[in-house]
């Protein structure tokens, strides 16, 4: 295929990637390089066989994950009502300034690899290097932690069946989910999403009804648990206002890692039919899926459970931990545990194929810059970056290691550094956001503007950079270092 340059020595690029978008635009051409159409590709391009409605689902899917239905537990009692509440609710105007900021740049210029393109287009190569390898390995690693989750999950019932068995089970089954296809993909996170929307609105709704009396018990809670044992707990032990703040900020920081993943509906994009009318829709309801899933969740938890509940630190790491089955089993409900460990295990599941179909897309994008070897962009019949998968699934036999006590801590380990290439692809986008109006383009022409812009992007900048840099405070305090 002959290659088309509006530009002989692109900006900061050496030598240009293929170009990934249509329509060229006099705008598009204060880019730097161009890269090649999807849809007339070489090998290496992937066809748009995504529809809005999986789009759309996945989206909303994409922001429901087990940290909602279990890491409010560990945020609770970290935090307090009132601590949990403002975190998750601050860290929900981070992220959507993260993603109107990226509904700009998708809408504008569709490509793949999109979040680590970018950063090499708008910023520097270097960045989008850095950012690109940080985010595929942030994806591969957790492949395994996902699985390890599921696996963690399903032995709330006692089966007698060895972990290994569960880890095989759900690593070769979420692999063989992608292998065939992003529409196969398409179909089942649709159906994920749809029983996790179901299940995350019952439990509110569950929730309020518990808080008034509607419970077996018919106890009247009402917001007896903001007075006792309060709405902040004292972190540490440290009093006054600091103890307040420091465990507002605790539930901040673990609200941004619950949040990873919102971002994952722009590596679709370039998979898409008609992106720059389907992204668009799918950016600007996140805010109402954050208002409505995480907040909501995060005030009705924090008026049905005290956050000095033995059972929030049951580490088990299943439903028995969930503050929603800790309030259920308070007002004497049997059934529903069981139930909500079945959806929080169809959230683990759902997650590891996601990690597995986000992580060869990040590589594939990388390939397409000229950032990765070439053998990991060739395509199959399909159009999934067959090579790129194999690779991006393969740590999830990392899986495994979670079989022996001294290995899990180096697992774990290597789980929690993966998690901040997630917050610094986010920081990333922010800083995009900033060179594209650098370079003079006109936002009149955007398919799609988002409001408050460029402040928003701003504010996501200097609140992520504060995350990265206070995310280990904790070592700081006395008795840890």
């Amino acid at each position: 295929m002959t290659q088309r340059y509006d530009n002989p020595t692109p900006l900061n690029v050496s030598p240009p990637p293929p170009k990934h978008f249509d329509d060229t635009s006099s705008d598009e051409k204060n880019v730097g390089y161009l890269p090649e159409k999807v849809d007339k590709g070489p090998p290496t391009a992937m066809a748009r066989k995504l529809n809005e409605r999986q789009l759309t689902l996945m989206s909303v899917g994409g922001t429901i994950g087990t940290g909602l239905f279990l890491g409010m537990g560990s945020s609770l009692n970290n935090g307090g009502p009132m601590g949990l509440l403002l975190g998750y609710l601050i860290m929900g105007t981070v992220v959507c300034s993260v993603q109107m900021a990226l509904g700009e740049m998708i809408t504008f210029m569709p490509s793949h690899g999109a979040l680590t393109n970018f950063p090499a287009r708008f910023v520097d190569p270097a960045l989008g290097f850095s950012v690109g390898w940080n985010y595929w390995y942030s994806f591969a690693i957790c492949v395994a932690g996902e699985v390890t989750a599921a696996s963690i999950v399903a032995d709330y019932w006692k089966a007698p069946v060895s972990m290994a068995v569960w880890i095989t089970i759900f690593f070769l089954t979420a692999c063989a989910i992608n292998f065939f296809g992003v529409k196969c993909y398409g179909e089942f996170e649709c159906i994920f999403a749809v029983v996790k929307v179901f299940a995350i609105t019952s439990l509110v709704v569950i929730g309020l009804v518990l808080n008034l009396g509607g419970g077996p018990t018919h106890e009247f809670i009402g917001l007896k648990y903001w007075r006792d044992p309060g709405l902040f707990r004292q972190f540490n032990d440290i009093p006054g206002a600091t103890g307040r703040f420091l465990a507002f900020w605790s539930v901040f920081i673990q609200a941004a890692y619950s949040f990873l993943g919102t971002e994952t509906v722009a590596l679709a994009a370039a998979e898409t039919e008609n992106p720059r009318k389907t992204v668009p829709r799918a950016i600007k309801s996140v805010f109402y899926r954050l208002l409505l899933f995480y907040v909501a969740s995060a005030f009705v938890v924090g008026i049905v459970v005290p956050f000095n509940e033995p059972r929030l630190l049951g580490g088990t790491g299943d439903a028995s931990s969930s503050p929603f089955v800790i309030a259920i089993n308070r007002s004497k409900i049997k059934i529903l545990p069981d139930i909500i460990n079945a959806v929080v295990l169809v959230s683990a599941y759902s997650a590891t194929s996601s990690e597995v179909y986000c992580g060869s897309r990040v590589l594939h994008g990388l390939v397409m810059d000229r950032m990765a070897p070439q053998i990991f962009g060739r395509v199959n019949s399909r159009g999934t970056p067959i090579n790129a998968l194999i690779v991006s699934a393969l740590p999830g036999l990392l899986a495994y290691m979670n079989l022996s006590t001294k290995s899990s801590t180096v697992f774990l380990w290597l789980v929690n550094v993966s998690a901040m290439g997630g917050i610094f692809t986010w920081w990333s986008v922010c800083l995009v956001s900033k060179g594209l109006r650098a370079r003079g383009i006109d936002r009149n022409k955007f398919d799609y503007k988002a409001p408050f812009q460029p402040y928003l992007s701003y504010y996501g900048l200097v609140m992520l950079t504060a995350i990265v840099l206070m995310s280990g405070f904790k070592v700081f305090l006395k008795g840890n270092w």
